[in-house]
């Protein structure tokens, strides 16, 4: 099977944030199959060509597109449009049996309709974010034909793809309300790469130590984008909250449109470096070292209902890790570590969040526990492998079926 894979925001394991298709792309070459994967470099090129690699037997096409969550959202909406031409010209031009198209943004179904039409092979899309659901609900699309737009477009794209993958059952069901049929839609989520996240105690402690923190602390931690979505800034809310009790220390790894705010702001409560500690991003192949060194690796989000359908990358990276796993919204994956008894939800409001952290400090041995069952349930439910075959199984009566 000859894959044509359109994803923006590919990353190798020398990057950082998620791997997904990465971790999927190179298991399907494993298999026999040929993937092509055509992305953007979204660091700043003088030279605007596209250029290729080997990542792993992925040929990759890199597309020189600027991005960063620091942009506006305008900025935003015209790197979208520009790849998506650069990648419909680019992906006709290559050999195929199938097109693999992963949102967001959602305008990647645009070279994947585009390719699948002309080359006359059928369409899989992959929803990861239920756009412009999300945008519409944030208040970053308020332009109402800019809204009609955005849902024709969304609708275009499901009413061209031959079977969907989702990420989450809020996902698939956001899919079917369109009108598209349930049985062509296939629940995939982020799933755990078990035999890489390995819980590392030795690692663990040279990253505190890196930082200065004492081994005896409990440390909760943040790894992924500080955007406005995230709301980081809980955290340092929470460590206020939490600073007449010496016990817990916070870090921060990664980088995003609201980081600087979110220092500015545990500099202002005399918390930076003194309980709140800040780390660049980090690679997604030293991750194993940031994770072995947090008690609870936390998710999160500002209060946006539509957000709870998300599948997010580092809770699973999270319980790989055998971190006890801590989130501030609800839905699926509240439902899933409740359940599994491998984390819990935090209180939107930080007192109560930090009564909930004191009474796991009172007893070292709950962290424990929920740490174990996380990785216990990283194996049983959500082993890469498992859920790559997943997607292959897709992929293949995908193209036994047809355009």
């Amino acid at each position: 099977m000859r894959i044509i894979y359109l994803h923006q925001y590919f990353n190798t394991p020398s990057m950082p944030g998620s791997t997904r298709s990465f971790e999927l792309g190179r298991r399907l070459v494993a298999n026999g199959h040929t993937v092509e994967m055509i992305t953007a470099w979204r660091e700043p090129k003088s030279d605007r060509a596209p250029f290729v690699t080997d990542e792993a037997g992925i040929k990759v096409h890199w597309i020189p597109v600027r991005y960063s969550n620091h942009m506006g959202y305008l900025s935003r909406i015209r790197a979208f449009f520009e790849f998506a031409v650069a990648a419909s010209r680019l992906a006709v031009s290559l050999s195929g049996d199938v097109v693999f198209a992963t949102s967001t943004p959602l305008t990647i179904g645009i070279p994947g309709v585009i390719a699948s039409r002309r080359k006359r092979i059928p369409m899989v899309f992959e929803v990861r974010d239920l756009w412009p659901q999300l945008p519409i609900a944030m208040g970053a699309l308020k332009n109402p034909v800019l809204r009609w737009l955005a849902r024709r477009l969304e609708r275009f794209c499901y009413a061209n793809a031959r079977h969907i993958v989702a990420l989450s059952p809020g996902m698939a069901e956001g899919v079917a309300s369109s009108g598209y049929p349930v049985e062509r839609i296939t629940i995939v989520p982020n799933s755990a790469d078990i035999d890489f996240f390995i819980r590392d105690a030795a690692e663990g402690r040279e990253f505190r130590e890196r930082l200065g923190i004492p081994q005896d602390k409990v440390v909760v931690g943040y790894a992924g984008t500080l955007g406005p979505i995230n709301g980081v800034g809980y955290l340092v809310r929470l460590a206020e909250a939490l600073r007449a009790d010496d016990r817990f220390a916070f870090v921060i790894v990664g980088d995003g449109k609201e980081r600087a705010d979110i220092e500015i702001l545990a500099r202002e409560l005399g918390l930076y470096n003194r309980s709140v500690f800040f780390v660049p991003p980090v690679a997604k192949s030293d991750m194993r070292a940031v994770l072995s060194g947090f008690d609870i690796a936390t998710s999160l989000f500002i209060p946006v209902r539509e957000m709870e359908a998300n599948s997010a990358n580092k809770l699973f990276d999270a319980m790989a890790s055998g971190c006890c796993v801590a989130i501030n919204y609800g839905g699926w994956q509240e439902q899933l570590l409740g359940e599994a008894g491998a984390g819990f939800r935090l209180p939107a409001d930080p007192v109560d969040a930090a009564a909930r952290l004191r009474e796991l400090a009172n007893d070292p041995s709950l962290l424990a526990d929920a740490g174990r069952n996380a990785r216990r349930l990283a194996e049983t439910r959500f082993s890469r492998d498992e859920l790559a075959a997943k997607v292959e199984t897709v992929l293949l009566d995908s193209v036994a079926a047809g355009p």
